[in-house]
């Protein structure tokens, strides 16, 4: 009886806590769209606030829940192609003045930091400013921030401007002290992912290609900084090469920041700016109110280009937050290539690839499409051997300088735990088959050697596919084409060079390309896919992953970048189109 009484009062109380719930949650909900309603009306003689400290993804997730007391209601990452309607839209706001730039640790590449960078140009075509300032630049902020016609820099702050480096991980003695043993097959000299399993620093070939990959990215973003603080190419360079800014005073006696201020007198000079009293409120309109102040005009043209986002790293099945899943982008490039509104297709690919079977998968209706319609690639901050998959079966492809891309070339790689789990844990297995051969993806023996000549064989194969297929999308001789490829990562300006590349560019001239190939120059519309999640979704899945990032980040400390690159590696096992390694610029 007692038992039944316990029951009936646990019911009823997870009843009661849901429907509470409930109540709350409709309560929040009803709060957050009459809060929305609010800030739809911009007063004039307003300073737009874009505080780049969030991660940039191509689209951003509305959150209506955003800057509530709830737990998974924090700040989303920014969209870059939402940030870019922003700046845009401000450029012909009369109520916008100028935008104060707050960039000290920008988390953005530096492909999407140009895109950032040429829409805060063209900003500036409308006479408006740009005051920008901060505590600390990084050498990425300092990148974006040196468009403003101002940059200030707090008296005692810092800023970093020494050129780039990029760090690589390795866990071949992390792996001999547990005695698990990496068992590897790739094709291409420069296919380098699987070094950090069997050695404990860079090869020739990868500290090659990475010193010629940085050298490309620092000189392109210092001649873009010569440029917009009007100092010479020589001179930036040497700044950069000697680090002969090591404090603020330096930073103002080499003109990479106009002024030393407090935060009240940077104010003071937006005040003056805006001819504002001495006492006066600056109306500061953030960028999550102000994106929400306005609604992009809705086009009547019965044309549409299609722009597919692929933004993460290439998986099989269905796509989610971070992953490009083969199973979705597949199904929405068939709806844009049987869809005769549908004009035209732009592929918007921000990725250092995945699964290959999972890219050919989407290659494959990338070249269908291109049967039926002009198809265009724009790359972001990566698109890079999976990523470059995608792009090489399109009509033409557009790059950022600065895109990592190309590593053509596939690795395959298996985890053989069985010494680890026997003599550390005290697990073992045995086994039984019915031919020649076992289980051919397995962690717990060894590979025989007649399965290893299996590997390295499908690896060969699939390479000999990759590299025939993007001859052919290239329309180049094969023996061209391969001496690009084994794995090689090029900057966007190299690729083009070499004839992987069509267009250095953007988003915008990609559509513009789309456009002009269709014959609807002046009369499209654009339409972005995949749709997003409801936010609902978003919001709890976002809620709980959260939670764990955050417990994992105080346990961890600086340490967990390491935990996620180890994470990953639990990706990698099976025949992999991936870029070389994970950068970690400094």
């Amino acid at each position: 009886m007692n038992f039944f009484k316990t029951f009936l009062a646990s019911c009823l109380g997870s009843l009661i806590a849901l429907i509470v719930l409930t109540i709350l949650f409709f309560a929040v909900l009803v709060a957050s769209f009459s809060s929305d309603e609010k800030v739809t009306e911009v007063s004039s003689n307003s300073v737009l606030h874009l505080k780049l400290n969030l991660p940039i993804n191509e689209m951003e997730v509305e959150n209506p829940f955003e800057g509530l007391p709830l737990p998974g209601a924090e700040e989303t990452p920014m969209g870059l192609i939402t940030l870019k309607n922003v700046i845009e839209h401000a450029k012909s706001d009369e109520a916008i003045r100028g935008i104060f730039l707050d960039v000290g640790m920008f988390q953005g590449g530096y492909s999407v930091g140009k895109e950032i960078r040429d829409a805060l140009l063209d900003f500036q075509k409308s006479g408006k400013w740009i005051v920008a300032y901060s505590e600390y630049y990084s050498e990425a902020s300092y990148y974006v921030a040196s468009v403003a016609d101002k940059v200030y820099l707090n008296p005692e702050g810092e800023i970093e401007f020494n050129g780039l480096a990029a760090e690589v991980t390795f866990f071949k003695k992390m792996f001999d002290k547990l005695e698990i043993h990496p068992e590897i097959f790739r094709v291409g000299e420069f296919k380098s992912a699987v070094e950090p399993f069997f050695l404990d620093k860079m090869s020739e070939s990868n500290r090659l290609q990475i010193k010629e990959l940085i050298d490309g990215i620092n000189k392109s973003t210092k001649h873009e900084v010569s440029e917009s603080r009007k100092i010479s190419d020589d001179e930036i360079m040497k700044i950069a090469d000697h680090m002969l800014v090591t404090n603020s005073t330096e930073a103002q006696q080499y003109k990479l920041v106009d002024s030393l201020l407090y935060y009240d007198q940077v104010q003071s000079d937006l005040r003056h700016r805006l001819g504002l009293s001495k006492n006066e409120k600056i109306s500061f309109v953030k960028y999550s109110k102000y994106k929400k102040s306005f609604t992009a005009p809705v086009s009547n043209s019965k044309n549409e280009i299609a722009v597919i986002v692929a933004d993460g790293d290439i998986l099989q099945g269905k796509a989610k937050e971070g992953v490009i899943g083969s199973e979705t982008f597949a199904e929405e490039l068939r709806k844009a290539r049987t869809n005769e509104k549908v004009k035209a297709i732009v592929l918007r690919i921000n990725s250092p690839g995945g699964s290959a079977i999972a890219s050919d998968i989407m290659w494959r209706e990338v070249s269908l499409a291109s049967k039926e319609k002009p198809i265009i690639a724009s790359m972001s901050n990566y698109a890079a051997s999976g990523g470059y998959y995608l792009a090489m079966g399109c009509d033409s492809i557009v790059s950022e300088p600065n895109t990592i891309t190309g590593s053509i070339g596939v690795f395959s790689v298996l985890f053989d735990l069985s010494s680890f789990l026997d003599k550390k844990i005290g697990i073992t297995f045995d086994e039984v088959k019915t031919g020649d051969f076992g289980e051919m993806a397995t962690f717990t023996r060894p590979l025989t050697p007649m399965e290893k000549s299996i590997w390295q064989k499908r690896t060969d194969k699939i390479y000999e596919s990759f590299t025939s297929k993007a001859a052919q999308g290239r329309h180049m001789p094969i023996e061209k084409l391969l001496a690009v490829a084994s794995g090689r990562v090029w900057t966007g300006t190299q690729a083009k060079e070499k004839g992987l590349v069509d267009v250095l560019g953007g988003l915008e001239d990609a559509v513009n390309i789309a456009a002009k190939k269709a014959g609807i120059e002046n009369d499209f519309k654009l339409k972005y896919y995949p749709k997003q999640k409801n936010f609902l979704s978003q919001w709890l899945q976002g809620m709980e992953e959260n939670s764990k990032v955050k417990l994992l980040k105080e346990e961890l400390g600086e340490n967990y970048s390491v935990y996620e690159q180890l994470k990953n590696v639990q990706r990698l096992q099976g025949v992999q189109a991936r870029l070389p390694y994970e950068f970690q610029w400094k």
